[in-house]
């Protein structure tokens, strides 16, 4: 091994560390701003313009990259709901979602609104697979409403997801039951039954595992 090989190896742990805090820079300066401009960003990561564009090309590249690496997360949450009763496997996937969404909500509504969802919904693929595949189930079962196709009603579910998480105040103290009741009420549930589920199922407030 050379000296150049030595020499390469932390010059590439520092441009990983650097393109890491940009990103970690990005998601506090958009929870302030959601506006927020490349140079405050670059401020905040503590480099120069200049080396922020050594990594990404623009704002949108440090947003889309933004919006991959949260429906990674996203993903991987859905892909941990096994719970065959579709109505706790929906409850629990919503709370999940809100309890890992609420800690970057403005980053999260960034990443749903118009401008962006094409990216977010291509990335969530995985996901809305899961809730279509959990809606199926549930309708087979007769434990969601049958009036409407699976892939329909699980599109509507993801819409009332989405309501949820981009215009609920997250710092509300009801916010995460009101999102799991928001979800269920899509899927067919009465707002009792709701209620019911969720006084049968405590930990699903609060639930992040």
């Amino acid at each position: 091994m050379t000296d150049t090989d030595l020499s390469a190896r932390p010059r590439r742990r520092d441009a990983q560390q650097n393109r890491q805090s940009i990103l970690d820079a990005a998601r506090r300066a958009l929870a302030h701003d959601p506006q927020a401009s490349v140079g405050v960003i670059a401020q905040d990561a503590g480099l120069s313009r200049r080396a922020l564009y050594g990594h990404f090309e623009d704002r949108d590249s440090i947003i889309r990259e933004l919006v991959a690496s949260g429906a990674q997360r996203f993903n991987d949450i859905a892909a941990q709901i096994e719970t065959e009763d579709a109505r706790l496997a929906l409850a629990q996937l919503a709370a999940r979602l809100w309890s890992d969404a609420a800690h970057v909500q403005v980053a999260a509504a960034i990443a749903l609104d118009d401008a962006h969802i094409d990216d977010t919904a291509a990335a969530l693929a995985p996901l809305r697979r899961r809730v279509v595949e959990i809606v199926r189930s549930g309708q087979e079962r007769d434990e969601l409403r049958t009036d409407i196709a699976a892939p329909t009603l699980a599109r509507l579910i993801e819409e009332a997801a989405r309501g949820a998480i981009t215009r609920v105040d997250a710092g509300s103290p009801d916010a995460q039951a009101l999102a799991v009741k928001a979800v269920m009420s899509i899927a067919g549930l009465s707002w009792r039954e709701s209620v019911a589920l969720l006084a049968q199922h405590p930990e699903l407030i609060g639930d992040a595992s």
